[in-house]
């Protein structure tokens, strides 16, 4: 399938001391910037004490039409938002850029791997305008339609004699 609209973003993640034995830092997604930043990828933005942001990289949310009700869930949610995919690479930098996303359900099906990092992030103003636009062109509401059942036969789950040879096809 060919995407019919795609929107650039930049992706920005934390960087936060752990609390762990096990494990010096914890990664997450927090935002998505408009379009493409001029700035190279992993350019440490800002740092604290503990914390550490970072601007990853840039994706592209491609948007196609048979996702269009699911867009249209988000929009309509009342918050918004760009799933963000990042895959551990074992090597410095640590991360690299699976994909953007406004579907749900795709963003929720990153997470079966159980390796890949996917946050929810709230949905930059331009990139709304861009999805609330296809929505509005490709979005068709379906009608519901309750299906009348079957008058039941209780002759179907009547005790019966058992077969005998000569019933036997």
């Amino acid at each position: 399938m060919t995407s019919l609209a795609s929107i650039p973003v930049g992706v920005v993640v934390e960087r936060r001391k752990a609390m762990s034995p096990w494990i010096d830092f914890v990664w997450r997604p927090i935002a998505v910037l408009p379009g493409l930043p001029e700035t190279e990828p992993w350019t440490q933005l800002d740092a604290g004490a503990d914390i550490a942001t970072f601007y990853v990289g840039s994706a592209v949310v491609a948007l196609f039409r048979s996702e269009a009700p699911r867009y249209h869930e988000n929009l309509t949610s009342g918050v918004p938002s760009l799933w963000v995919v990042l895959r551990p690479t074992d090597i410095e930098p640590p991360y690299e850029i699976v994909g953007v996303t406004a579907d749900p359900s795709e963003g929720e099906a990153y997470t079966q791997s159980g390796t890949d990092l996917v946050e929810a992030v709230p949905m930059p103003e331009a990139a709304r305008t861009v999805i609330a636009a296809f929505v509005a062109e490709h979005y068709v509401e379906e009608t519901f339609h309750k299906r009348q059942r079957d008058t039941a036969d209780p002759e179907a789950l009547a005790r019966r004699a058992p077969r005998t040879k000569s019933d036997k096809p």
